[in-house]
């Protein structure tokens, strides 16, 4: 099973933390966030993975080398001269997924304890073109899924519900989680160009119809390690 880490976010946020440094390689519990999700990754059943590079991105193959590689069988590296944002990275890996099978995304920067294997199996299930781990929690720009667990819009930063196709019945609001199951032929629906969000573009492709889905996590413990408060276990 092959997966992507999203690892070339910058990490300003934190400060003097990844002034010399990548964000992937900040440590929570004394263990680098790229390592904390790497291993979870390999307990799921990844076996293959690639990691997008930006900030100090040379460091990281090294630091991955003296961690056995996480007792992966295969790394493979992205770099990003400019940042792309999630949706151009993605897009600039699509070699490495050659195999026709689904595979995972999951953000360098997410700590938690969702079920990566079981978000594959309801991805897998579905048919879906990819599948969010998403949850009810409080965050800015919460995604609308409906209820049949369709994407169908997002709320915007002023707390306007923006509808890209007829929910069926009440959607609801809820916060991506940074980890997602993906099929390869996203790849070949994926128009856009340069940095993009690959939020943007689910929210282009679910106006047209594309299946979209949630796979929700509300009982699961999760964190954005955006700011150095956030640095601490689960």
């Amino acid at each position: 099973m092959k997966a992507m880490i999203l690892a070339a976010v910058r990490g300003t946020r934190l400060q003097s933390l990844t002034a010399n440094r990548p964000k992937a390689l900040v440590e929570v519990g004394g263990v680098a966030l790229l390592e904390h999700v790497a291993r979870r990754l390999a307990a799921a059943g990844v076996t293959e993975v690639v990691i997008n590079l930006h900030h100090c991105g040379d460091q990281i193959p090294p630091f991955v080398e003296s961690r056995g590689r996480f007792g992966l069988r295969r790394v493979e590296y992205s770099p990003e001269p400019e940042l792309l944002d999630t949706g151009g990275g993605l897009k600039k890996a699509a070699d490495f997924f050659d195999d026709g099978r689904p595979f995972l995304v999951h953000n360098v920067d997410v700590l938690s304890d969702i079920d990566l294997a079981a978000l594959l199996r309801a991805h897998a299930a579905s048919g879906a073109l990819a599948t969010l781990a998403a949850k009810a929690r409080p965050t800015a720009r919460p995604l609308l899924f409906d209820s049949d667990g369709s994407l169908v819009g997002r709320v915007s930063a002023d707390h306007v519900d923006t509808l890209v196709r007829p929910p069926k019945g009440d959607p609801a609001a809820l916060g991506y989680c940074g980890i997602q199951a993906v099929s390869p032929a996203l790849f070949r629906r994926m128009t856009e160009t340069g940095a993009f969000s690959i939020v943007d573009c689910y929210l282009r492709l679910a106006a047209r119809g594309a299946a979209i889905r949630v796979h929700r996590v509300d009982g699961a413990a999760w964190r954005d390690c955006g700011r150095p408060a956030d640095l601490r276990p689960l």
